[in-house]
């Protein structure tokens, strides 16, 4: 039985909803931290509309909100969206062969959840037709959580009690998706390299450690998959 590629995208759709309750958390913890930051409801909404980014958008409020200078806030967004990068660079077999229009809009709806229930599907079914399509159903149903559950924060800000411990769920769920992304050589060493480097830096001032972790890290990964493709390239001769 063939696979059409209107079936790959609704499998890609529907695969990601078990992972739901993980990003609805996040995106709740990300809504109600942009209006607790001083950011009114009609700017919070905008900003998740465009930025849909959770991790930098997290990063970079405590910045806003203690007036850094912007440099330093348009830096550290940056560095934290540097892993998505690293997941290009994995994404790159599967899409390459996408026009580049094609390629800049699914890529625009990668997520860290999405991502990884991308790469369990190519590595449970490596002969997969349609894996584009897979990828942009998940990518969208990954959206569509984010941006319902980031909008609900934003409006429910003021009676959302911190203490329900929403932000513990976000990053537990965060946790158990690296996890087995570190089966990826590239994802290993950049994790490790970042997690030290991080704490050895961790005293330099305004969270600058951090970046420097995520940079590093970043390096460590790029220098693990060009390792990689050396290697088969070599076996291949």
């Amino acid at each position: 039985m063939s696979v059409s590629e209107r079936d790959a995208f609704l499998r890609g759709f529907k695969d990601l909803w078990p992972s739901s309750p993980g990003i609805f958390a996040w995106g709740l913890v990300t809504g109600v931290a942009m209006v607790k930051s001083g950011l009114d409801v009609g700017e919070a909404v905008i900003l998740s509309l465009l930025a849909y980014a959770g991790s930098a958008q997290l990063a970079s409020l405590p910045l806003i909100a203690g007036g850094a200078p912007l440099w330093l806030i348009l830096l550290t967004a940056t560095m934290v969206n540097l892993r998505f990068v690293v997941y290009s660079v994995l994404a790159r077999p599967h899409l390459a062969h996408l026009p580049v229009r094609r390629r800049l809009w699914y890529g625009s709806f990668l997520g860290d959840i999405m991502f990884a229930r991308f790469l369990a599907h190519i590595a449970r079914e490596p002969l997969c037709p349609h894996r584009d399509r897979y990828f942009f159903g998940g990518g969208l149903a990954n959206w569509i959580v984010w941006q319902l559950s980031s909008i609900i924060g934003i409006l429910m800000a003021t009676i959302i009690p911190t203490s329900w411990g929403l932000e513990l769920a976000g990053s537990l769920t965060l946790v158990a998706l690296i996890v087995p992304l570190c089966a990826q050589r590239p994802v290993l060493a950049g994790v490790l390299v970042a997690s030290v480097t991080s704490i050895l830096a961790h005293g330099l001032p305004m969270r600058l450690g951090l970046l420097v972790g995520i940079g590093a890290g970043v390096l460590a990964a790029f220098c693990a998959e060009r390792v990689a493709i050396g290697g088969s390239a070599g076996g291949r001769r």
